[in-house]
Protein backbone atom coordinates (compact mmCIF):
# COMPACT_ATOMS: atom_id res chain seq x y z
CA UNK A 1 0.00 0.00 0.00
CA UNK A 2 1.26 3.46 -0.90
CA UNK A 3 0.28 6.46 1.19
CA UNK A 4 -0.11 9.96 -0.18
CA UNK A 5 -0.59 13.23 1.67
CA UNK A 6 -2.97 15.94 0.50
CA UNK A 7 -0.91 19.11 0.08
CA UNK A 8 -1.69 22.78 -0.23
CA UNK A 9 -4.43 23.48 -2.82
CA UNK A 10 -5.56 19.82 -2.48
CA UNK A 11 -2.62 18.57 -4.56
CA UNK A 12 -1.44 14.96 -4.50
CA UNK A 13 1.87 13.59 -5.71
CA UNK A 14 1.62 10.15 -7.23
CA UNK A 15 4.50 8.02 -5.97
CA UNK A 16 6.94 6.69 -8.57
CA UNK A 17 5.66 3.10 -8.35
CA UNK A 18 2.08 4.26 -9.00
CA UNK A 19 3.15 6.45 -11.94
CA UNK A 20 5.09 3.55 -13.43
CA UNK A 21 2.21 1.11 -12.96
CA UNK A 22 -0.19 3.54 -14.67
CA UNK A 23 2.44 4.58 -17.25
CA UNK A 24 1.74 8.27 -16.65
CA UNK A 25 4.11 11.19 -17.01
CA UNK A 26 4.01 14.90 -16.27
CA UNK A 27 1.23 16.54 -18.27
CA UNK A 28 -0.86 13.37 -18.66
CA UNK A 29 -4.51 13.37 -17.59
CA UNK A 30 -6.18 11.09 -15.06
CA UNK A 31 -9.91 10.67 -14.65
CA UNK A 32 -11.01 10.51 -11.00
CA UNK A 33 -14.13 8.48 -10.31
CA UNK A 34 -15.71 8.07 -6.89
CA UNK A 35 -16.50 4.43 -6.13
CA UNK A 36 -18.03 2.78 -3.09
CA UNK A 37 -14.51 1.84 -1.95
CA UNK A 38 -12.79 5.18 -2.59
CA UNK A 39 -11.38 6.93 -5.65
CA UNK A 40 -10.45 5.22 -8.91
CA UNK A 41 -7.82 7.00 -11.03
CA UNK A 42 -7.74 6.05 -14.71
CA UNK A 43 -5.33 7.46 -17.32
CA UNK A 44 -7.21 9.08 -20.20
CA UNK A 45 -6.15 10.42 -23.55
CA UNK A 46 -7.34 13.91 -24.36
CA UNK A 47 -7.81 14.58 -28.06
CA UNK A 48 -8.00 18.03 -29.59
CA UNK A 49 -11.64 18.81 -30.48
CA UNK A 50 -10.98 19.41 -34.19
CA UNK A 51 -9.04 16.15 -34.46
CA UNK A 52 -11.81 14.26 -32.65
CA UNK A 53 -14.47 15.60 -35.04
CA UNK A 54 -12.28 14.72 -38.03
CA UNK A 55 -12.00 11.15 -36.72
CA UNK A 56 -15.77 10.96 -36.22
CA UNK A 57 -16.37 12.26 -39.74
CA UNK A 58 -13.91 9.73 -41.19
CA UNK A 59 -15.58 6.86 -39.34
CA UNK A 60 -19.07 8.03 -40.32
CA UNK A 61 -18.01 8.25 -43.98
CA UNK A 62 -16.73 4.68 -43.86
CA UNK A 63 -19.98 3.47 -42.32
CA UNK A 64 -22.07 5.36 -44.90
CA UNK A 65 -20.05 3.78 -47.70
CA UNK A 66 -21.13 0.29 -46.68
CA UNK A 67 -23.62 -1.40 -48.94
CA UNK A 68 -26.50 -2.52 -46.71
CA UNK A 69 -27.53 -6.14 -47.07
CA UNK A 70 -31.34 -6.34 -46.81
CA UNK A 71 -31.02 -9.96 -45.64
CA UNK A 72 -28.58 -9.16 -42.81
CA UNK A 73 -29.89 -9.32 -39.27
CA UNK A 74 -29.89 -5.79 -37.76
CA UNK A 75 -27.92 -6.99 -34.72
CA UNK A 76 -25.29 -8.56 -36.98
CA UNK A 77 -25.07 -5.29 -38.95
CA UNK A 78 -24.54 -3.33 -35.73
CA UNK A 79 -21.81 -5.73 -34.61
CA UNK A 80 -20.09 -5.48 -38.01
CA UNK A 81 -20.16 -1.67 -37.89
CA UNK A 82 -18.93 -1.62 -34.27
CA UNK A 83 -16.04 -3.88 -35.27
CA UNK A 84 -15.11 -1.53 -38.11
CA UNK A 85 -15.14 1.42 -35.69
CA UNK A 86 -12.83 -0.51 -33.32
CA UNK A 87 -10.48 -1.37 -36.19
CA UNK A 88 -10.34 2.28 -37.21
CA UNK A 89 -9.57 3.38 -33.64
CA UNK A 90 -6.79 0.81 -33.29
CA UNK A 91 -5.13 2.11 -36.46
CA UNK A 92 -5.51 5.80 -35.69
CA UNK A 93 -4.92 6.17 -31.95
Amino acid sequence: MTLMRVRRAAQLTLPADVRQALNVKEGDYLEARITKDGVLLTPVQVVERERAWKNIEDIAARVRDLEPDPNEDPMAAEERIAEQVKDFRRKHV
